[in-house]
């Protein structure tokens, strides 16, 4: 990198992450003001010469994803959130500052995203592309809570940490394609909730399960993690836990950002100690104190 310093090396990936972020999300606030989506859809579908089966997916992949979804806000939720996370590998192999300044334009939409649902501030590109209703106190619900899981997921985990891949996979993901699936060919409802689908929960688990596993070979890659067959299968208990959860009445009443991120983070640190993974927090080096704390839950439950 361009510098040897580890504080300053995290301070410029930092910003350039931010850049990156703001970009994605500027990108997506310009859309829902200016409503391109019929035209983009429509247009590259008609542009496409090309025999009758090719042509027809293309258009329905169009109407699929970008007229009727492209909209909704979980399409910032995926693409924030992914832009976000392949910047990692920029900081410096010196965890004491990375942790803190990675989420640095996450913390400064926490305060933006406030100012803007309390009325402070008005902003309507951010309000139609991070809102169902166009109501910008929802700001204070989903995306304050999204925001505040993502920045304590980094803080806490970082990337030496799988459970930081499984947390942030099934929520950016996961809950992300599952409201798109969901919306589109969730017909079928769940018979202990009414507001979620069968296609939106299925979604959910593979979602969260193909990412977290494409995103364990690409930290791997820098050597953050393990990379074996025992962790895929954890990452696939961990996304279909996930998605019960998400699918539970409890997650409509609170915020699916909350249960997705607690079930995630609490199921993960059980399973990857179960199968012996030790770097499970960044705080500690070789995951001592995540171990004391499992045994302790354990040893709780077995003496009552």
């Amino acid at each position: 990198m361009w510098t040897e310093s580890p504080l300053l090396r995290d301070v410029g990936a930092a910003l350039l992450t931010a850049v990156v972020a703001a970009a994605v999300l500027r990108f997506w606030e310009v859309v829902a003001n200016r409503e391109l989506l019929d035209q983009v859809s429509f247009s590259l579908a008609s542009s496409v010469i090309s025999p009758f089966p090719i042509r027809e997916f293309l258009l329905f992949w169009c109407e699929l994803v970008l007229r009727s979804q492209l909209k909704s806000k979980k399409m910032v939720h995926i693409t924030v959130g992914f832009a976000y996370f392949l910047m990692w590998p920029l900081f410096s192999s010196d965890d004491v500052y990375a942790p803190f300044l990675a989420p640095l334009i996450i913390e400064l939409n926490i305060v933006k995203v406030t100012l803007i649902g309390l009325g402070i501030v008005k902003d309507e590109g951010v309000v139609n592309s991070m809102t169902r209703h166009g109501d910008r106190r929802e700001l204070l619900k989903g995306p304050l809570y999204y925001a505040c899981a993502v920045t304590l997921t980094t803080i806490i985990f970082w990337r030496t940490s799988p459970i930081s891949i499984a947390v942030l996979c099934n929520l950016f993901a996961g809950d992300g394609v599952a409201d798109i699936v969901g919306r589109r060919l969730g017909h079928a409802k769940l018979p202990h909730n009414n507001d979620k689908s069968y296609a939106g929960s299925i979604a959910m688990f593979i979602a969260g399960f193909i990412a977290s596993a494409l995103l364990m070979c690409y930290f791997h890659h820098f050597g953050f993690v393990e990379q074996s067959w025992r962790m895929v299968l954890a990452f696939g208990v961990i996304s279909f836990v996930a998605a019960v959860v998400e699918s539970l009445p409890i997650s409509t009443r609170l915020d699916d950002n909350l249960t997705v991120t607690l079930a995630s983070a609490l199921v993960g640190a059980l399973v990857f100690h179960f199968i012996g993974v030790r770097n499970l927090c960044c705080m500690n080096s070789d995951g001592s104190n995540i171990s004391a704390i499992v045994q302790m839950v354990f040893a709780g439950s077995s003496s009552k």
